[in-house]
């Protein structure tokens, strides 16, 4: 079935290889067994692997994931036979059941691979259903995986300090997410709303000094009073004017940290021409007068009324 001429495990052109030794892992569990609940044991990138071929008759202690990027490959788990195509990956869970894989002699794979491990493996196998049964997965092209597999890489490759320890096995989970939850981690096209929103938000960040309405604002986008107040409420959890407001009322906040500014030129600066009515609004949303609010940056004490 493997019309495989010629088998290696590894020492392909290009490739990057990993075998953390058993020892780091064991001085490591003396001094706590309980820290790492995963850790790598190896790692692996394989570009083009012709005549990759590995086969494991006792089964293996570590989950095994890979994730092909070109090419093909093919293995047999348990008597059960799968192909593997770009894009797509497998775990092969910690189990003692024989199994074997290998690069497909005319189009090989090239692969990402990681063998990972725990004191109960088998009880995060079974909480995340992974078994002998699951075959490949399709996945959209996961950038964001290979980028932490190289970080992961890296610091393994810098040395079994702890720090670069936890480094990469902190890692591991991140890298497994992007597998197991995939649209968690693929960006995702933003909806046309979002990008008016952000828009809208930005020109209220240009414009403190000045004083727009709802109506305004849809305008702009050509948009109804109401609909235009639905997009931007979904989004911000906020109606538009009054995010306006919150706008303007962090700003007064940094003015009034920041000196002694006079709170008449600060209520200009944030769009009202009415100091009193400034100081009213202000109250509404911070609990305290501006004169207050200036009192206890400088002070540190609240001093409400």
């Amino acid at each position: 079935m493997t019309n495989v001429l010629f088998k290696r495990r590894d020492g392909f052109e290009g490739q990057k290889l990993i075998n953390v030794p058993e020892k780091v892992w064991d001085d490591v569990f003396k001094k706590d067994a309980s820290f790492f609940q995963l850790y790598i044991t190896q790692i692996g990138y394989f570009p083009k692997a012709r005549f990759h071929y590995r086969e494991r008759r006792k089964g293996c202690e570590d989950n095994i994931l890979i994730y092909c990027v070109q090419g093909k490959g093919h293995y047999v788990l348990d008597g059960q036979y799968h192909t593997v195509v770009a894009n797509q990956f497998i775990i092969l869970p910690a189990t003692d059941k024989p199994m074997r894989y290998w690069a497909d002699i005319d189009d090989p794979w090239t692969i990402y691979w990681v063998h990972f491990t725990g004191s109960n493996i088998n009880g995060f196998n079974i909480f995340l259903n992974i078994d002998e049964t699951q075959g490949p997965v399709q996945i959209s092209f996961n950038a964001k995986a290979i980028d932490i597999w190289h970080s992961m890489f890296q610091s393994l490759e810098e040395g079994y300090t702890i720090e670069n320890l936890c480094d990469a096995n902190f890692c591991l989970y991140s890298f497994i997410a992007t597998f197991l939850f995939p649209t968690r981690h693929v960006a995702q096209p933003k909806p046309e709303s979002t990008d008016i929103v952000t828009e809208t938000i930005n020109h209220m960040r240009a414009n403190l000094d000045k004083r727009f309405t709802v109506e305004d604002m849809a305008k702009k986008h050509n948009f109804s009073r109401s609909y235009f107040s639905n997009i931007f409420r979904k989004a911000t959890g906020m109606p538009p004017v009054d995010y306006f407001i919150h706008l303007k009322m962090q700003k007064a906040c940094q003015l009034l940290y920041e000196g002694e500014t006079k709170i008449k030129t600060i209520a200009l600066d944030v769009g009202y021409d009415d100091p009193f009515y400034f100081s009213r609004i202000f109250k509404k949303y911070m609990g305290i007068s501006p004169e207050q609010y200036r009192l206890s940056t400088q002070y540190g004490v609240l001093k409400t009324g």
